[in-house]
């Protein structure tokens, strides 16, 4: 079966059984060239192999191609895993990092590639993941930001990314939710409308984002309302009449009428 391609090693060397060290497993059908091989260069085969060779993958941890190392690891006892945390390639570390008991994954905190941070960064303790809450990668600190203790998260409410920040005003307490309400990005600014307590909204009734008039007006006390029955958006004045009724001022004297915003 050639599910791939020709069977040709990492080097791109046609592949023979009879010269194969592991010979003896193809008269076991534990192997099979251009199906399970580990000497293929595609990973599917070699993942093959060691699924058909459980036993095997420990003494595959030193092997000179990459993606041999990378899926031994996915197949090997976690016990011989500590061995490929210092490993020269980076799909091998984060192959470890996926099994790696989550202590052990604190040696790989400062991993100079993104990729192995990111995959630490989901699996660690949370009250760990404090070393990481200024890693130079947005997408790591937006994982953290997702799962950083209660406690740590106005660490990173300043972070200078607003995907971070809108994570963050998403799960931060309610009592430090207004120090997020001046936030310059309108998306961090919307998150906060949604989650604040309707008698905390009128500190955004002026924001100069239609998106976070429109939460304040969904949800503020009816009290407020009116500040936003002449709003400039049709939107935000049509909630305002919906939750107060006719009644609700003159809006038809707007000096300026501008169509409904699109993309809501």
């Amino acid at each position: 079966m050639n599910d791939i391609g020709p069977p040709t090693d990492w080097q791109d060397c046609e592949l023979d059984c009879a010269r194969c060290p592991n010979s003896e497993l193809k008269a076991q059908e534990r192997c099979q060239l251009g199906l399970a091989c580990v000497h293929d260069r595609y990973a599917k085969r070699i993942d093959r192999f060691f699924f058909w060779n459980q036993g095997l993958a420990k003494d595959f941890l030193e092997h000179p191609y990459f993606e041999v190392r990378a899926v031994a690891a996915k197949h090997v006892d976690v016990f011989h895993l500590p061995r490929l945390l210092d490993d020269p390639d980076e799909t091998v570390r984060g192959s470890a990092a996926i099994r790696l008991p989550a202590k052990q994954l604190l040696k790989l905190v400062f991993d100079p590639h993104r990729e192995v941070r990111i995959r630490v960064a989901a699996r660690l303790d949370p009250h760990d993941l404090g070393a990481m809450i200024s890693d130079p990668d947005y997408y790591v600190r937006q994982v953290v930001a997702k799962r950083l203790p209660d406690s740590l998260l106005t660490l990173m409410m300043h972070d200078e990314e607003p995907d971070v920040r809108c994570v963050i005003a998403s799960r931060i307490s309610e009592a430090m939710l207004p120090n997020m309400a001046r936030d310059e990005d309108a998306g961090v600014r919307r998150e906060v409308a949604r989650r604040m307590k309707p008698s905390q909204l009128q500190i955004l009734l002026d924001d100069p984002d239609w998106r976070v008039r429109y939460e304040v007006a969904s949800r503020a006390d009816q009290n407020h309302l009116r500040h936003l029955a002449n709003d400039e958006d049709e939107l935000v004045r049509d909630i305002v009449r919906q939750r107060l009724g006719p009644a609700t001022g003159d809006v038809s004297q707007l000096l300026v009428q501008k169509p409904a915003p699109q993309g809501f």
